[in-house]
């Protein structure tokens, strides 16, 4: 048995000991996980099959999951819209949206549900244990017990729909007449429909989607788990329905519980409320069996293994810009049960292709090929993969791609990996793996890490858990061939491999142009019966979206009350360190023997036209030599003796409306270990990299991949760029982030790259003279976290970190110019939109306090999302009022402008007329303040400190805010009614979208081609 170093642990030994059964769980076996700091329990639930892993720790994030083994059978995107569809309601829970009902009432820290190419899973986290049983309870009888069954209306919004849109000529004189609905353009709408334009507008996934197509023909992985657009709509109801069935049963789940929590309470519960029961699926599977049906044909889709094929070229085309030219070697390395081949060729392939000064990605940017190459290791399939992306590829280089990538690597196999390149990768995933910071809760992520491999094997629960020791044999390794014997295998010697190159082609020739063909054909081969049926299902529809639930059918969801929540999260306070050679913002969070480094540089100094310049120089820092060593030997330096080093910049909006500070940060992190490289390796870099001298290949080749970023980032995550730019339109602060990283940095670095080689030489002496002004003393501030003596060591290393006092010398002032509404559209190659309403209420006289974010939550999460979400079809949407410096409308992924516009203009009026009974409007306060309270990672944590203090907030403002949220009223959100109404309507609009759904707009946008 695992000694135990808890209470939970300690809990779980007494009651989980090998081979005894509890509360229907057979104990299968046990095994501590150091690497977790938690004890691992594999059962298995006898009655059911369902199979069980609790991993028993002290972490107050308490997390379960239930995923499914589901490997689609075509791209129709079934299981996608399963995952959706799931959680609209339940027999138990027969309200309409019970998951969001969950967002907005629940003190979850992570809620939602993801589709994988051969898994679905429906996580949650929360640090409350009967807020555990609470999401528990509505989300296992979401799975095994949907309302799909008895509501085809779901699978209609959720999947996709026909609608029939009328001109305003006929709906103006009575449009239901049969001509007149023959005049009615037919299309198809629906929130995974409309999510997967989107997701599909992005030719890198694109791309992998026809790799995975060409490495994995016979098997599940050659279709889009996500659904094709083209193909969405061959799906039927009653497919549908047989789908849940075969899949979401006991016997084909894998539940994960995590965390300090009673396991006793939670297997008992698991067992007598669900596992021993009969569900909606084996009652509609029994069914089939007592009518004949063969039982063999009901049983999961297969997931096979693909032998070995070798694609040797592929070309795929794609309606898109044609920067967006893309090539693709897909790599398969094995089985994902070989952790070890695995590990070591994520590890080998980064220090092949990790950085600009890599071997191998060095040699493809040489050969001139695309503007940038990528590598990804796809470890979350049966047989893993790698890929190798070359990114704005020029016309017709895939096989020399291949070629030049194969020459590479048969010279390292050859004469060598270089060993210290290896080493520094193993040590940097060895620092994040400390640092276990995985943007979501931890619970959360170890649950899917584990399906990983236990998906493939009921004996490898744990296996993808157990790093430890694969990381030791590794390093042992470095003495012998391993990695050049895996490099020849996997490269010069495998037979199981794909090259594809994506094609741009023009617009007319795409997707969106032959499914508006396909849907005028199959208007005009309808009857007038079933055009009529298109609108009269469109009704029942919009009747059913539209219709509220009933006070019975509310009060059956699980509620917790304010006074659930506790007292709020003590947190060390901020010390200003004056004793430090440089004043310092000293954070004592505990960070398992982590150290992070910040320094704040203030901008001020900067003219507004040169800031493009400051973003530059920290893209292009850490890249280029420095006095003391080469690119490459700073590259190998970097990621051997710090866990990271960024160079970013930050914007302080000031209490004063316009008043904005800027700042250059400089960032890293390190092991207690090696604090020495803390305080010496930035230093170096900001103060002896050679900017006068630097090459101008490299130069251009880390320009070219900063655009290729935020082209990507347009498309993907539009809304932001939307946000960002509808902010700039009248706040100072916005139109300082705007030339540092939006839309103007984006032009401005189009253009220079555009005339490079004219303008290398005064890029260069302005980077020169924008460092020496910038790395000064004068107005730098610095942050450190860690233990007291991590801290002394630090500065007794860096002494004054070298800074001198600034001289002035051609230095500028910050003057930002008057921010004015510039109402544009930017296309981008998309067939949906992202659209973004923007202000600071400050502008309007508002005084945006904590009860806001409870207004925020209704809004975002009853009012919008059965707008815009349920009835409009878009992927996402919310209203923002971020503490009383921005309150803001957004969409995600949205299939048009002006009705989401349109919505949002009656949201005053909506909010005017707030309603709530006293347990939903307690659920909002709950969501709200649990929100604030969820624990967050100490590097995170030190950086929102960090903000609070240069930007000048009370250092008691989170503080007023929760008290202000707990002390809301729905008379106080009503009376915010006017006040939305005027954001709404003075707030100025940004687009990004295709053309096609900016061209449908009404509201007189000034377009912008933003991508050529």
């Amino acid at each position: 048995m695992p000694t135990t170093s808890t209470d939970s642990r300690a809990a779980a030994a007494a009651l989980l000991a090998p081979g005894t059964t509890c509360h229907g769980f057979a104990v299968e076996r046990c095994e501590t996980v150091p690497e977790l700091d938690s004890d691992a329990y594999v059962l298995r639930h006898t009655a059911s099959g369902a199979r069980l892993l609790y991993l028993a720790c002290d972490d107050e994030n308490k997390a379960f999951a239930i995923g499914f083994k589901t490997p689609p059978a075509d791209s129709t995107g079934v299981f996608h819209i399963l995952e959706h569809s799931v959680l609209c309601g339940s027999a138990k829970f027969p309200v309409k949206e019970p998951f969001v009902d969950l967002i907005k009432s629940s003190m979850q820290t992570f809620l939602n549900a993801m589709t994988y190419p051969d898994k679905t899973i429906y996580p949650v986290a929360t640090t409350n244990e009967q807020d555990l049983y609470n999401l528990m309870d509505v989300y296992l009888d979401a799975v095994f017990n949907p309302a799909i069954y008895t509501k085809p209306t779901i699978f209609e919004q959720e999947g996709w729909h026909y609608e029939l849109d009328l001109p305003e000529s006929v709906e103006g004189e009575g449009g239901d007449s049969p001509a007149s609905l023959r005049e009615g353009t037919l299309r198809y709408n629906g929130v995974v429909f409309n999510e997967m334009k989107g997701a599909l507008s992005d030719p890198m996934s694109v791309l992998d989607d026809a790799v995975n197509a060409a490495l994995y023909p016979d098997t599940a992985y050659a279709h889009e788990s996500g659904g094709d657009p083209r193909a969405i709509p061959a799906l039927t109801y009653e497919q549908f329905l047989d789908t849940h069935a075969r899949h979401y049963n006991p016997s084909n789940s894998y539940i994960t519980l995590y965390g300090d929590l009673d396991v006793d309470r939670a297997l008992a519960f698991l067992d007598e409320r669900y596992l021993s029961q009969p569900s909606a699926a084996s009652r509609r599977m029994d069914a089939a069996v007592a009518a004949g049906e063969d039982p063999s044909a009901l049983a999961p889709n297969p997931l096979g293994v693909q032998a070995p094929v070798t694609c040797e070229y592929k070309r795929i085309e794609m309606a898109t810009t044609p920067e967006n030219a893309l090539v693709g070697l897909g790599l398969v390395l094995g089985s994902a049960l070989d952790r070890k081949r695995t590990i070591a060729a994520d590890i080998l392939f980064e220090a092949l292709l990790g950085s600009n000064e890599a071997p191998v990605k060095k040699a493809i940017l040489a050969a001139g090929l695309g503007g940038n190459v990528v590598s990804y290791t796809a470890a979350e399939s049966l047989q893993p993969y790698e890929l190798i992306m070359l990114q704005n590829a020029q016309p017709g280089v895939a096989r020399e791609l291949r070629r030049v990538f194969q020459d590479a690597c048969r010279d390292l196999c050859e004469h060598g990996v270089p060993r210290e390149r290896l080493e520094a990768i193993i040590s940097s995933n060895e620092y994040d793996l400390r640092q276990r910071d995985y943007g979501i809760a931890d619970g959360v992520a170890i649950a899917c890490d584990a399906l990983s491999t236990w998906l493939y094997d009921d004996d490898a629960a744990t296996l993808a858990l157990k790093y430890g020791p694969v990381y030791e044999e590794l390093r042992g390794e470095l003495d012998g061939s391993y990695f050049e014997d895996l490099l020849r295998e996997l490269v010069l010697e495998n037979d199981h491999m794909a090259l594809v190159e994506l094609v741009p082609v023009d617009a007319a020739e795409g997707a969106e142009s032959a499914e508006a063909a396909e849907l005028a054909a199959k208007r005009d081969a309808m009857t007038d019966a079933e055009l009529t049926d298109v609108v009269e299902r469109t009704a029942v529809l919009r009747a059913a979206q539209e219709a509220d639930d009933t006070p019975e059918d509310k009060a059956t969801l699980p509620r917790l009350r304010v006074s659930d929540i506790g007292e709020a999260r003590p947190e060390p306070p901020l010390v200003v360190d004056t004793t430090a050679p440089i004043p310092c913002l000293r954070h004592g969070i505990p960070t398992n023997r982590l150290a992070y480094a910040m320094q704040y540089f203030d901008l001020s100094c900067v003219a507004f036209e040169d800031l493009p310049y400051v973003t530059l120089l920290c893209r292009l820092l850490k890249q280029l030599p420095t006095r003391e060593h080469s690119a490459e030997e700073l590259d190998n330096l970097l990621a051997g003796k710090l866990g990271f080093l960024s160079f970013t910049t930050e914007v302080m909006t000031q209490p004063d409306v316009d008043g904005v500070r800027p700042y250059l940060l400089v960032s890293a992190g390190a092991l207690s270990e090696k604090i020495d490289a803390l305080a010496s390796l930035p230093r170096e870099v900001w103060s002896s990299t050679l900017l006068l001298d630097a090459d101008a290949d490299r130069v251009r080749d880390v320009l070219t991949q900063v655009r290729i970023g935020l082209e990507q980032g347009f498309i993907n995550n539009g809304h932001s760029a939307a946000l960002g730019r509808a902010m700039s339109y009248s706040s100072p602060s916005a139109m300082v982030r705007e030339q540092l990283s939006g839309v103007d940095f984006y032009l401005f670095l189009r253009h220079l790259l555009e005339h490079f080689d004219e303008r290398l030489d005064s890029l260069r002496a302005k980077l020169a003279e924008l460092a020496n002004r910038i790395f000064v003393a004068d107005g730098c501030m610095a942050s450190f976290t860690g233990s007291d003596e991590d801290f002394d060591t630090y500065w007794a290393t860096a002494g004054d970190l070298g800074l001198g006092v600034g001289d002035g010398a051609g230095s500028g002032t910050l003057v930002v110019p008057e921010p004015r509404d510039r109402h544009e559209a930017f296309v981008i190659p998309s067939d949906i939109c992202f659209a973004a309403s923007a202000c600071d209420p400050r502008r309007l006289d508002i005084n945006v306090t904590g009860a806001w974010a409870v207004a925020a939550n209704a809004l975002s999460y009853d009012y919008l999302w059965n707008e815009i979400r349920v009835k409009g079809g878009a992927y996402g949407c919310g209203f923002r009022a971020a503490g009383e410096r921005q309150t803001a409308f957004y969409t995600y992924r949205d299939p048009a402008v002006d009705p989401s516009v349109e919505r949002m203009e009656r949201a005053g009026e909506w909010l005017g007329s707030f309603e709530p009974d006293e347990a939903a409007f307690e659920g909002f306060i709950v969501s709200c303040v649990s929100g604030m309270d969820a624990p967050v990672k100490p590097y995170a944590l030190t950086k929102r400190r960090n903000t609070t203090y240069l930007a000048g907030l009370d250092p008691h403002a989170r503080e007023e805010r929760r008290a202000q949220m707990l002390a809301a009223t729905p008379a106080e959100l009503r009376s915010f009614g006017a006040d939305v109404t005027r954001i709404a309507a003075e707030s100025p609009t940004c687009v990004f979208g295709g053309r096609d759904v900016i061209a449908k707009s009404n509201a007189d946008f000034n377009v912008v081609d933003l991508m050529g």
